[in-house]
Order: C-alpha cells, then sequence, then structure tokens
C-alpha cells in the first residue's frame, strides 16, 4: 500500500545519505595524505566540453607543500582568507554579512573561507543554491576535523583554478609564467592570487590593471601579515 511505499522511500533515501556521508568521510581520511587525482570542478569541465563536443585539456599536476614556494602559500591566505589560522572553517562574522546582504537584495557574495573553497572544488558544484552550502558547510567541518591546517593549505595550492583549463599552483606557474611552484616570485604569486575570484576572465600573466593594482595590494597585506614567517604557525601546529 501507499503507507508501506513511503516507509521504503524514506529508508532508501535515509540509507542513500548515510552511505554518502560515509563515502565522503573515507575519501577525506584517504585524501589526509593521498595526492588528489582530480576533483569534481575539473571532472565537470570535462563533462561539459564532451557534452558540448569541445575537446578541453585540463592541466593539473600535484606538488608537495614544500616544493611550493612559501610566497605562493601566504599570497593566498592574504587575498582569500586572513583568519585561515584563527577560524574552524566558517568564518562566521563574514557569513553573517553575506546573508545580510541576500536579504536586502544585494549580493550575496563573499565569506568563503579557503576551506570551504577546498570543500566545494573538490565534492561539490559551482553556482549558489541553499543545497549547496549547507553541504559545503558540512564538508567544510569534516575537513577541518580530519585535516592540519597546512593540509587544507597544500591542496587548496594545487586544485585551485588559475585559469580557464589550469589547476594547481605548479602548472600556472609553468605555463603563465614558464617557472615551477617552487621559483615564483612574491610578485607572481601575488598576480596568480590575484586572479582566483575569476581565474576565467582574469589573466595573472598579462595582468590588466585591475589584477596589477589586485597584486600590489595582495603584496603590501602578505608584508603586513608579517611575510613567510607567518606560515611557520601552520607548519608547527
Amino acid at each position: 500500500n501507499l503507507k508501506a511505499l513511503g516507509v521504503k522511500l524514506w529508508d532508501g533515501l535515509w540509507r542513500l545519505v548515510a552511505y554518502s556521508v560515509v563515502a565522503v568521510v573515507v575519501v577525506i581520511i584517504a585524501l589526509r595524505w593521498l595526492p588528489v587525482p582530480t576533483t569534481a570542478f575539473m571532472l565537470h569541465q570535462q563533462w561539459d566540453a564532451w557534452w558540448s563536443n569541445e575537446p578541453v585539456t585540463v592541466y593539473y599536476e600535484w606538488v608537495d607543500y614544500d616544493t611550493i614556494t612559501p610566497y605562493a602559500a601566504l599570497a593566498v591566505i592574504a587575498s582569500e582568507d586572513q583568519l585561515f589560522n584563527e577560524h574552524w572553517g566558517i568564518d562566521t562574522r563574514s557569513t553573517v554579512e553575506a546573508i545580510e546582504r541576500a536579504l536586502e537584495g544585494r549580493s550575496g557574495g563573499g565569506g568563503s573561507t579557503i576551506t570551504q573553497q577546498v570543500a566545494k572544488n573538490l565534492f561539490l558544484w559551482s553556482g549558489r543554491s541553499y543545497l549547496r552550502k549547507g553541504l559545503e558547510w558540512g564538508i567544510t567541518g569534516l575537513l577541518e576535523l580530519l585535516w592540519s591546517k597546512q593540509r587544507i593549505l597544500e591542496v587548496y595550492l594545487n586544485i585551485a583554478q588559475f585559469s580557464d583549463s589550469i589547476y594547481g599552483v605548479e602548472q600556472a606557474s609553468k605555463r603563465l609564467f614558464k617557472t615551477n611552484a617552487n621559483h615564483l616570485s612574491s610578485q607572481q604569486a601575488a598576480l596568480l592570487a590575484a586572479v582566483l575570484p575569476a581565474p576565467s576572465r582574469l589573466r595573472a600573466e598579462r595582468p590588466s590593471r585591475y589584477v596589477a593594482r589586485r597584486g600590489r595590494y595582495i603584496e603590501q597585506q602578505m608584508r603586513l601579515m608579517g611575510g613567510v614567517a607567518y606560515l611557520q604557525v601552520l607548519r608547527n601546529e
């Protein structure tokens, strides 16, 4: 009867949710040590290209944290999340302000921490919805619980999108600046961080006045944070 069918559907739904949560936790635990092979964002881009019959090459190469210049790590913190070492994945103040702006009919963007961006890029999709945001917050909590801050930053530097089809600081360094991630200058690292809000539109290798200005601002923030010595806190946690 309909009641029994409803019970079965709810039971199946909860089982699906439970299995999904377990799967995500297992993947997160494994990626605490293993290199990330790909991300939901990369797969989605490749799927869209295949579906539209427009082949695209995704450039991605994993490198360990110790082979990335400290300038790159400091630049993304200065640009994206200066409270990175102080919060538990959610910047409460920025999130509240973003919600207030959305309720007032203004742009609700902002408030996304580095950990949230890792959660979204690894497991979710682009665009805005309450469902995606809720999932993002849940995965963010798991990342903060199961990974160190340095590991979160290492993964972010490796999977962040720096151009239309370039992911990770190593391929970005090679293809945009003809060097590798260990030899980026402070200025180059700041320019890469400057394009993160809109990597498909902004260019680090041929910066517009806006990107150049933003890059200089990020370098200034890097100095105000105490330079690369700031990162020692992450290494010692």
